[in-house]
């Protein structure tokens, strides 16, 4: 059975943006879908497909917009009063991925690189570094296909750039698990040009649950001892062992942020569980692969946990990567 497919107001009401429902017995997830002249996100930090703006199970929603407002002005974002304003490349929802630029240095000015699940992108003649949050002229956007059922969807992106020898197959699956409150990201990408490709991905993981801000009652779990070279402020939160436990609630401008450290060179230690007792509600993330690094944002709409992994890819090679995630509810005291 095929998912509904809709015209989705965005959060702001300035427009419609082509969009998806998939539900199974548990759970609802709504998502945007890839559109170059319509779509929710075309910004060119983040892979377009799979933008999931609502996530609901038993009452809670995990996902939504963490801005009020978006300018294409604004570098990643900005706080305006009671607002927060997010720039073109930073205005994404829920569980995103980012991947690495692929081809950057070695392109010149007025040149391609790639960005997998966005296209080829040029390279501007100003001569700076590459900056993620900047918007970059858009190319070559490959081809997109999309098949949607009921408890599932699959976005596929073909792209064969002549001009910087990159090519790439990649295959992204939105699945519900029949009978459990638990969605699972399935990854291929599969290297169709003629040169290496090397890069790292990570789910952004936006958290917006129940539209509260972050604060006492949320222990964020890990499978290691924790460590970091600069630990939130202790007003804020704290590091436990394999912990970190908020314990303000964020407001005005409050960030809880850090590079993770502590984890292994196994799959393992690639889990990552988020509990809110105020809210009675938790989730988990649990990837196939070891991490290369992990990292925790946090400001008062929105709460990160962005595990990373690596890709290197020789031509006709092919890389697949999962992630499942849990949704449940905790009892009642």
């Amino acid at each position: 059975m095929l998912a509904t497919l809709l015209l989705y107001l965005t959060p702001f009401g300035l427009a419609e943006s082509p969009g998806a429902t998939i539900s199974n017995e548990q759970i609802e997830v709504k998502l945007y879908l890839p559109d170059a002249k319509r779509g929710f996100y075309r910004g060119t930090r983040f892979d377009w497909s799979g933008v999931i703006h609502s996530l609901k199970f038993r009452g809670h929603d995990y996902y939504g917009p963490w801005f009020t407002k978006t300018d294409a002005t604004v570098n990643d974002f900005i706080y305006d009063g009671s607002d927060i304003t997010a720039g073109p490349c930073s205005a994404a929802v829920g569980p995103v991925d980012e991947f690495g630029p692929i081809g950057w240095e070695d392109a010149k000015p007025g040149k391609t690189f790639i960005k997998i699940g966005v296209g080829a992108l040029r390279k501007p003649a100003d001569g700076t570094a590459y900056d993620n949050f900047r918007l970059y002229e858009i190319a070559e956007h490959g081809k997109w296909d999309i098949q949607k059922f009921s408890d599932s969807i699959v976005f596929s992106q073909t792209l064969k750039d002549a001009t910087s020898g990159y090519g790439y197959n990649y295959s992204k699956t939105v699945q519900l698990t029949s009978g459990k409150p638990e969605m699972v990201l399935l990854h291929t990408l599969r290297n169709t040009g003629s040169r290496t490709m090397k890069t790292t991905v990570y789910n952004h993981n936006f958290l917006s649950l129940d539209q509260q801000p972050p604060g006492p009652g949320i222990t964020i779990t890990l499978p290691f001892q924790i460590q970091s070279a600069e630990p939130p402020k202790k007003h804020l939160a704290e590091i436990l062992g394999n912990k970190v436990v908020y314990l303000a609630t964020l407001k005005d401008k409050d960030t809880v942020e850090m590079a993770v450290e502590g984890f292994g060179n196994i799959p393992q230690d690639n889990q990552i569980r988020i509990e809110n007792t105020a809210l009675g509600a938790g989730m988990t993330i649990e990837g196939d692969h070891q991490l290369v690094s992990e990292f925790l944002w946090s400001i008062r709409s929105v709460l990160a946990v962005e595990p990373f992994i690596a890709i290197s890819l020789e031509p006709g090679q092919e890389f697949s990567w999962r992630t499942k995630y849990e949704y449940y509810t905790l009892p009642a005291h």
